[in-house]
Parts: C-alpha cells; structure tokens; sequence
C-alpha cells in the first residue's frame, strides 16, 4: 500500500484524524481492497462481509479467523481509515445494528443471459443506487472542495478522458461552459498534449480515469502538472499511476464487474456523481456570474425546444 493511499484515506470528510461512518466502511473495502495485500484482503472482506460477527472478535480473534497475523489487523484497520482496531470495532459494531434496522436484504445483481428485462431494470437500479451510495461514502469532501476552489477561479478549465470517461469528460465541460467558465474536453491525445503545454499556475487540468492508468489520460495530466497547473484526477484507485500527477483525487466506486455489465457502466455513474458535486461546488462559488450566465445560455436555446405551429 502507497503513503499516497495512506494519506488520501487516512482521514474522513469529517476532519483530519476522524474515522469514517460506519456506511463508508463498505465502500472503502471496495474501492481500497484491490491495492491491498492478499493478507489485508481477507481482513477487509471479513469485516465487511460479517460486520456482526468481527465485532464481537478481538484483535487476536480476527487475526485468527482470517489466518493473518494481528499486526495485519492492525494495518488494515489504519488504512481503511480507522486510527486502531478498536475504533475499526466501533464502526464494525454500528454497521452490524444499520443491517438489523430493518433494511432490505441485499440482492444478487449479476444478470444471466436468460433474464426477464424486469428483473434486469431491477437489477441495473439496485446496482446503480449501491455503486452512487458508495461513492459518496468515500468521496473525501475536503479534497473536494480544494478542487472546487481551483476550478472557480481558474483561467481555464482542460478535462481528459476517453472512451465513456470520454463522455463524462464532455458533461463536466458542457455544465461549466453554461455558467460562463472557459472549458474544454480532450479525447484525442494529441490534442489533449498540445493544449496542456499552454497551461500554466492558475489553470486547472482534470483527468478522469476509471483505472487510473490510462496513459492517453496520464500523459497530458503530467504536462500540465508540470507546467504548473492545479490537476485532479477522478479515479477508481487512488494509488494508481494518475494519482502522481495530481494535486487532488476524487475517488469513485464501482460494482463488481460481469459479462453482462462491464465496468464502464458503473464507473460512468459514479463518474458522474462526482463531475455533479464538483460542477454544482464552482456554480455555489460563482453565483453572481453563474446565475446569469445559465438563465442567459438557457434563453439562447428556448426557441429550440417550443413546439413549431
């Protein structure tokens, strides 16, 4: 585990040195378990696939039961966010009592070739719903809102992507455009080199990559890292090659991938929670520009939408 993962989740929204709610516990185990240890994973699946049952295990009881050593616990525990396995219990404890209020089981989400398409809408909503709820979960709002204070007074705004990051990319751009901002979208990668040379301290650069290690996307986050740019990168794995680059990381989360709904789709909807937080965060910042520039961009357009007679 990278001292960037360490750094980025050390600490919740709630302030410096504040775990996380007991609901981001399952959300960081998604998002952080693949850059973990193979010892470390069986930690965190435990805990967050029993949470009732770890909660009543001591720190020597969980190192046992999942074959590890306590120190392990331990780590694992720190880095999800927790400052000992004590508090990691607390929170194990408060998840365990949300389960039993009464919610609804979780259901299977994987879609066979053979499903009704009822049961597909039903199957699409839920994941959709759990991968937004666990996005926002782990959404560091302090990193946030740095992100949203650059982006508001920036001289100029580049967003990066490709393939459906490509779309979100498009989205973000189109929403400051509205409001009055200088914005532009980058899908070709030599485009997206070229006008991140001309960047420079008071710019902001935004690269949005599910994997974090698309290189069309890390190389002109790089250029204008180096040129002096503020950059953010939106990414699935805040210790992934993107997150060098980047003054500030916004992570989001995705379901489990099946043949039938790739990645994409998921980390697309999350995408685009962020991208909304982000958009609505510099709209609040710039009101007084941001409220005429829409009502202005909506008038221009107004005929198009009326009936013809």
């Amino acid at each position: 585990m990278t001292q960037e993962v360490k750094e980025i989740f050390g600490s919740a929204p709630g302030g410096p040195g504040a775990p996380p709610a007991p609901a981001a516990l399952a959300a960081k185990v998604r998002t952080l378990s693949p850059s973990m240890t193979r010892s470390m994973q069986r930690v965190a699946e435990a805990v967050a696939g029993d949470p009732a049952g770890c909660a009543a295990l001591t720190v020597t009881g969980l190192a046992e039961l999942t074959g590890t050593s306590e120190a392990t616990v331990v780590r694992t525990a720190r880095i999800l966010g927790y400052p000992g396995y004590r508090d990691l219990r607390l929170a194990l404890a408060g998840l365990a009592a949300q389960q039993q209020s009464g919610r609804a089981p979780a259901i299977t989400t994987d879609i066979a070739v053979d499903d009704p398409i009822a049961d597909v809408v039903a199957k699409l909503a839920y994941d959709e719903q759990q991968t937004l709820a666990d996005t926002a979960a782990g959404l560091d709002t302090v990193q946030l809102a740095a992100a949203v204070a650059a982006a508001a007074t920036a001289r100029r705004i580049d967003v990066y992507g490709v393939g459906a990051s490509g779309l979100v990319a498009q989205d973000l751009t189109q929403k400051l455009l509205r409001i009055g901002l200088i914005a532009h979208a980058h899908s070709d990668p030599h485009l997206a080199v070229t006008n991140a040379v001309q960047l420079r301290a008071g710019d902001v650069a935004i690269a949005i990559t599910h994997s974090g290690a698309t290189g069309d996307v890390i190389e002109p986050l790089r250029v204008a890292f180096e040129r002096g740019a503020t950059t953010v990168a939106i990414t699935g794995r805040p210790d992934s090659s993107v997150t060098q680059y980047a003054d500030h990381v916004l992570t989001t989360s995705t379901s489990r991938e099946s043949e039938l709904r790739p990645a994409a789709m998921s980390s697309r909807t999350s995408q685009l929670l962020v991208v909304d937080c982000l958009f609505v965060g510099v709209a609040q910042r710039t009101y007084e520009t941001a409220a005429p520039a829409l009502a202005s961009s909506y008038e221009a357009l107004a005929h198009r939408h009326r009936g013809r007679s």
